[in-house]
């Protein structure tokens, strides 16, 4: 039987086009974004490697959705911006869910929670959180964050000054060097730095800043529905299994999902 060259061809085209549908699936790969500059949820190791709390959640939901992924270091400021450009395809890096940014990304659900928290030098004449207690003071925040915020908008108005930094490490350093009253992030970094940190000699977590408490989650662009999905499945999924857990343990002596 002759077949003609227009079926072999279409029916050729019919392969070709099946075998891209099908060739992503196989070669499926996520490029997620961390800060790589707020330990113990982001840092980069002596041998320029990525380590912490969000890059073993990024591996462990990689891991249960059975993607390749690939982590890779990008500066706060400019991360937003990047995902939007499609340099990489999801940010995990401790981002605060806000009504804000959810206007620019969409957010998973949490995947921990946080509240904002004080600190200073051991000797510090700061003794609470409250508004009052930094009139006259200078307090530091990295740039273009919640707490950055929240110090514009509460301890500015009553009366401290506030610094704004590249990087938590920044405002540390400065706190360390007498240059700052306080600084204001997420407690757990806190805890970290005075616990683990440059701040174990030197400084203290003065106290949590009340109705602070915020949720941290998975940013990715608009509209990616499915994605987004796919990580809040994997997210309940390595929390049942104590996955979870065990990532957690690395870092904390205590729950902070």
């Amino acid at each position: 039987m002759k077949i003609s060259k227009g079926l072999v061809s279409a029916a050729a085209a019919t392969t070709l086009v099946m075998g891209l549908m099908v060739a992503p699936a196989a070669a499926e790969k996520l490029k997620i974004a961390t800060e790589g500059a707020a330990p113990p949820f982001s840092t980069v190791t002596a041998d320029g490697k990525l380590a912490g709390f969000d890059v073993d959640i990024a591996n462990a939901l990689c891991a249960e959705m059975k993607i390749e992924c690939e982590i890779v270091a990008q500066d706060w400021d400019g991360m937003i911006p990047a995902l939007q450009a499609r340099k990489f395809d999801a940010i995990i890096a401790s981002m605060t869910i806000t009504e804000e940014r959810k206007k620019q990304v969409a957010f998973t659900n949490k995947y921990y929670s946080t509240p904002l928290a004080l600190a200073g030098l051991k000797d510090t004449t700061v003794t609470g959180t409250e508004p009052a207690a930094l009139e006259g003071k200078t307090l530091g925040a990295q740039g273009s964050t919640m707490q950055a915020t929240y110090a514009q908008d509460v301890y500015a108005k009553a009366g401290a000054e506030v610094k704004l930094y590249p990087t938590h490490e920044d405002a540390a350093t400065d706190l360390v060097n007498g240059r700052l009253d306080a600084i204001i992030t997420d407690k757990f970094v806190l805890v970290d730095w005075v616990k683990n940190g440059n701040g174990k000699d030197c400084c203290k977590v003065i106290g949590d800043v009340k109705g602070t408490e915020a949720q941290i989650g998975i940013a990715i662009r608009q509209g990616e529905d499915a994605l987004r999905e796919r990580f809040n499945a994997a997210i309940d999924a390595i929390v049942a299994d104590g996955t979870y857990k065990k990532v957690q343990a690395k870092y904390f002596d205590f729950d902070i999902y």
